[in-house]
């Protein structure tokens, strides 16, 4: 991402004919790396960036001599002050745009040539069962509720829920669901563990219903319940305790209530009905049965370029919105800094969605990388794209360049506040890794 990023700079500083000085992945002294004309292109030994570096573009280098040259900079054609404003705009635009370019040819790609989906799908944000004493429950969440809006969002599917739920910790949203064909309002007061990197809406007590029919076995664990209770693999599970669950996920939920009570199985075998009991055992603070579920069914359905573009625009939308979003509840409040990710906290969502089914975990992180990287550069901020690109359009209306003093005392402050949050961010991502949670009182 760091390096679309640069490049997007990188090649519109060409075009406009900047000299380019270097072009380097990450920061630090110099590992390797080759120099072609003017531009020294270099890994360096911190992998958490990179950079660009233009002649004449930080404040006050331009009243420098260049090495091997005797004109100062501020006549030199190829430094960067020496281009007009429209231009360093230019440059400046380059890099969030070619992030955001780069999400919308993932996501043009994925669904124009793989497009994941359930062999069964299904298409509303329904409730598969509510977890008893849970949030969900004291709101007023049934099972079999459809949810028409949520925070505001009309017809949302689970992922934004998700989304909401993080935006909402520790507050109340207005929910209004479908039931039996009546339209029923109500207010859910989100959970304070929303804001933890390992919430699910089913800690709040919502179980999705994402996909039909029975839950089907794949293994049976030797010595477990499941196994001396007679369950055999290719089982089809009809009903738990008569709920018609279709995902383990539920099921597995549902066993966190009944703890050590046994439970009653009916199960599809060769075309007949067979009743099973079976009393769950308790693993690791767990209350299990003992089997594990097939993969749900899915194929590739590329779709057509149109088709392919809006869920790509559609995609790219939605998520910079959560991104203003997120920056809009953070400056009120209500939102935590502590939310926040930083590259420890990034290389962790990487590894969860490696380790997911299919490829579409991949493909939306990367976007998602993509788009908050173009948007977070864009914020009018000092030393970054942002805040750049405000100086200049403060100094086009002021018809003249602001004082090279002044530029320098506010990069340098915006320089400390930049590294205090930077470090910030990095010991919040470090004190979540499990091993610093578990130490945790």
């Amino acid at each position: 991402m760091v390096v679309v990023h640069e490049f997007g700079h990188f090649i519109v500083a060409k075009l406009c004919r900047v000299r380019v000085e270097a072009f380097s992945f990450g920061f630090g002294p110099r590992l390797f790396g080759f120099k072609y004309g003017d531009t020294d292109y270099k890994v360096c030994l911190l992998p958490l960036g990179g950079f660009v570096k233009m002649t004449g573009e930080t404040p006050g280098q331009n009243m420098d001599v260049p090495v091997g040259g005797a004109e100062p900079l501020a006549d030199d054609p190829g430094a960067f002050t020496s281009h007009p404003r429209w231009q360093r705009m230019l440059i400046g635009l380059a890099g969030p745009a070619a992030n955001f370019l780069l999400a919308l040819g993932l996501m043009l790609f994925y669904f124009g040539f793989i497009n994941e989906v359930p062999s069964v799908q299904v298409k509303t944000t329904t409730v598969e069962w509510v977890t008893p004493d849970s949030a969900a429950a004291e709101a007023g969440f049934q099972t079999g509720d459809i949810v028409r809006s949520f925070d505001g969002v009309a017809n949302p599917t689970w992922e934004q829920v998700y989304e909401h739920f993080k935006l909402n910790a520790n507050q109340y949203v207005p929910v209004t669901v479908d039931r039996a064909g009546k339209a029923v309002s109500f207010s859910l007061h989100v959970p304070a563990a929303a804001k933890d990197d390992d919430f699910d809406v089913s800690d709040a007590g919502l179980l999705p219903e994402i996909m039909l029919g029975p839950i089907q076995v794949k293994d049976v664990d030797a010595g477990t319940p499941a196994a001396a209770a007679g369950l055999r693999p290719g089982d089809k599970i009809a009903s738990v305790n008569g709920h018609a669950f279709h995902y383990v996920t539920t099921f597995a939920a549902y066993l966190q209530t009944t703890k050590n009570q046994p439970v009653h199985l009916v199960v599809e075998r060769n075309g007949q009905t067979i009743p099973i009991t079976a009393t769950p055992e308790n693993q690791s603070s767990r209350w299990i049965l003992g089997f594990t579920e097939n993969t749900p069914p899915y194929h590739n359905q590329p779709l057509g370029f149109s088709a392919a573009w809006k869920k790509s625009i559609a995609f790219c939308s939605d998520n910079s919105l959560l991104i203003f979003d997120v920056l809009e509840r953070l400056f009120t409040h209500r939102v935590a800094v502590s939310q926040l990710m930083g590259p420890v906290g990034i290389a962790r969502a990487a590894g969860e969605a490696a380790e997911m089914h299919g490829w579409l975990p991949k493909f939306y992180l990367a976007g998602e990388i993509s788009l908050n990287l173009g948007i977070l550069n864009l914020l009018p901020f000092p030393i970054l794209d942002g805040g750049m690109i405000l100086l200049l359009l403060i100094e086009s209306g002021l018809r003249h360049d602001i004082s090279i003093n002044v530029k320098e005392r506010v990069y340098q402050a915006a320089f400390v506040v930049l590294m205090v949050f930077f470090v910030f961010i990095i010991f919040n991502d470090v004190s979540k890794l499990p091993m610093f949670v578990h130490v945790k009182p």
